[in-house]
Order: C-alpha cells, then structure tokens, then sequence
C-alpha cells in the first residue's frame, strides 16, 4: 500500500490563519537554482546591470542555491556571426563553468561541506521534508528505509539542481527611436550601416515585435541553461569515498573530495528573452532605475522561457485551492491562455522514495492570469492575487502539485 504524502493532507486539519495555511503550501520539493551574469565592463550602464541582477532575488518556486561567485568576465569577441557567435559562447562559458569547479561547490553546498571537510544531511532534510535523524547517513546505512530516502533526495533535489549564465545587453529605446525617426520598419537597415551594437539589438527587438518608441531601455539577455549530474554512479562515488563527518574527519577522504573532478554540469540549452516595459508607467524613474527595471524583468522571462522550452526545467507549484482551481503563478512565469497542467499527487511508496501520480488535466482561463511581473502594479494595475484554471470540480485540493505540459 502506498500511502499519502501530499500536502492536502493539511486539509484535515482546521487552519488558524493565512500564515499557517501558506506554510503548508510552501512545504514542497523545490528545484534549486544557481545563477551568472556575463560581466561586461565596457558596456554603458554595466555596473547599474550587474548590481540589479545580483540584488534580485532568486524565484520563490526555486531554492536559492547562489554561491558567493555570481559573474563571470566576457570571454567572447562579438564582432563574428550569430551562429559562430552562440558556439563560442556556450564553449567558453562550459569551460570557465568547468574551471571554477561550479558544479563540485554545488554539491558541497548541498552537504553542507564544513571549512574542515566534513558533510552532513542539514539542508537536504530541510529542503525534502525528510526526517533528518532518518536520513543521516550513518543511520541511514542501517536499513533499506534510510537508503531509500538516501536516493530519493539524490533523485528529487540533486537532480533538480540548475545552473542558469545570463548574457545582457541594452540599448536606449529613445535614442533608437531618433536614430530611425520611429520607423520600425527601417531599424534593421539602419542597424547594419551604423554597425553599432545598439542599433543592431534594437533590430533585433523589433523582429520579435518589441517597441522602441518612448523613454526607457531594452535589455536582452541570451541564457544558458546547465543541469548539475547526480546519477546511482556519481552518489556512489560521493557516499564511499569522499563522506565524511565533522568530529571524526577522515583526512583521505577530505582531500579525495577536494582532488575529485567527477562532479559536472550538462548543458540543456540557450533561450534569449527581452524586457518589454510600458515607459509611461516609469516617467519618474531616472535612467538607472530604468535599467534595473528592465534587467530583473529580463531575468524572470528568460527563466520562463526555458522552463517553456525545455520539460527537465519545469517545476512543479502547489495549488493555493481547488475551489476556484488556482495557484500563485503567472505572467512571471510566462503564463498564457490555454497553457495546460498535469494536475499530481505526491506519494511516498513501500520504499520511502517519492512517486508522483497524475490525477487530471487544467487549463489557465482567458482573462484570468496573475500579473505578478517584476513592479506590475506600477505598470499594469490589477485586481487579481492568483491565475485561475479551468477544471474538473470538487477533484483538486490545496496543496496539489501542478507540472506545465505544454
């Protein structure tokens, strides 16, 4: 018998307030998300890029699995081909990613790995909802139970571990607008015969339908999206021959894990997305405060769309009800209308390991998506606090998980 281990079981309890309620919600297996900036120190404005996107904050459906290294320099000549271009930009960054042993200070991160070398399971049982005498190793290792809850975290938190490198470039919507005398139809040749790199983005912008028009600033970013590698062969390694614990350390092992170069990173794919601001929401705002705005709205609608473009991404939310069916996600996540959801249920099997169980189908309703973008109340203002499915009724509870599916 497999028994239940979703948070609609929090239902059968009577609730005393909002804050309890969100904290069951809240209480899921979250993908966990490093994040990179290419660091252009000759770019205008790159200091004022650099500090808004270091300063934002990591998505709340993601945990924060930042480390103190979060750019790195420009490691390309931009004058090539697009296509020359994309290569040699996913290669450097691959190598300087490799380099800097990214993916090995991700998993001490998630051992929480001691300046002496020592490990423990802190923050996975924290971030799993697991027991954590249960999954300390040393009592783990005494029952398949604990083994099994062992690989269960290794499966639903390493696994899930990201890297995403953000390539941001920008350019002035006014003076690209002057240059063109606000003819979009001729920014693209007034692009190539000023060779600029600014002009030559706005060209960019307008093919995919982003205005110049108006005081403010378009920012693209090229993203480049990694998945760290945890596979049976990896945790092995890593449980056997590099684990060990404060008050009794083993000098080999600490020093196998810092010689170790096992741990790596697999590239998904690259995405390019675009801030695409209303400037007469932001008639107030000076020029540095435009940039930021337009870099950390940048920042969210790339990561949406690669979790749109590639599946291994996409996270899973809890729904805030069923009654309407509906959950805090939204344009940030680059909702749209008839976007449809496996709707699951988190179970734990005979082995102790997590199992998801799809038990229907929901689709986002026209007109009743969340505007939840990066200051979206200055710049759209709306009545609505979540996005609303359409759906079987009396089938969905609070606490269900939901999963994009197209």
């Amino acid at each position: 018998m497999r028994k239940l281990f979703t948070l609609t079981l929090f239902l059968c309890f009577s609730f005393t307030g909002f804050s309890q309620e969100e904290a069951s919600l809240a209480n899921y297996k979250r993908s966990s998300l490093y994040t990179f900036m290419v660091s252009d120190a000759q770019q205008e404005h790159s200091q004022t890029i650099q500090d808004a996107f270091i300063n934002y904050p990591i998505p709340d459906k993601f945990n924060n699995h930042n480390g103190e290294l979060r750019t790195l320099p420009k490691l390309v000549d931009e004058s090539l081909s697009k296509k020359d271009l994309k290569e040699l930009q996913k290669d450097s960054i691959s190598q300087f990613l490799t380099k800097n042993t990214i993916a090995k200070a991700m998993v001490a991160k998630w051992f929480n790995r001691s300046n002496e070398g020592g490990f423990n399971m802190d923050l996975i049982a924290e971030r799993g909802s697991y027991n954590a005498s249960d999954i300390d190793i040393k009592i783990a290792k005494q029952s398949e139970r604990g083994l099994a809850m062992v690989a269960d975290a290794g499966e639903e938190l390493l696994k899930n571990t990201f890297v995403v490198v953000n390539n941001f470039k920008y350019t002035s919507k006014e003076e690209v607008a002057n240059k063109t005398k606000g003819l979009l139809s001729v920014v693209s040749s007034a692009a190539s015969a000023a060779g600029a790199n600014g002009l030559s983005l706005a060209a960019d912008a307008t093919s995919v339908g982003v205005g110049v028009m108006g005081k403010g600033y378009v920012i693209k970013t090229d993203a480049l999206l990694y998945k760290l590698v945890w596979n049976d062969e990896v945790a092995a390694i890593f449980y056997n021959d590099y684990w060990t614990e404060n008050g009794a350390l083993d000098p080999e092992k600490v020093a196998a894990f810092e010689n170790s170069n096992i741990f790596t990173l697999e590239y998904i794919g690259t995405e390019t997305a675009w801030a695409d601001l209303q400037s007469t929401a932001f008639t107030q705002k000076n020029d540095d405060e435009l940039i930021a705005v337009a870099t950390k709205k940048a920042t969210d609608a790339v990561i949406a769309k690669l979790q749109r473009a590639y599946e291994v991404f996409r996270t899973k939310t809890p729904l805030m009800s069923g009654d309407p069916i509906s959950a805090k996600i939204g344009m940030k996540e680059g909702l749209e209308k008839g976007d449809k959801y496996e709707v699951l249920e988190q179970v734990i099997n005979d082995e102790g390991k997590t199992e998801y169980k799809k038990v229907g189908l929901i689709k986002v309703e026209k007109n009743m998506i969340w505007d939840n973008r990066y200051l979206a109340d200055e710049e759209n203002p709306s009545e609505l606090e979540y996005t609303t499915f359409s759906g079987s009724k009396n089938k969905y509870y609070a606490g269900m998980l939901i999963r994009q599916i197209n």
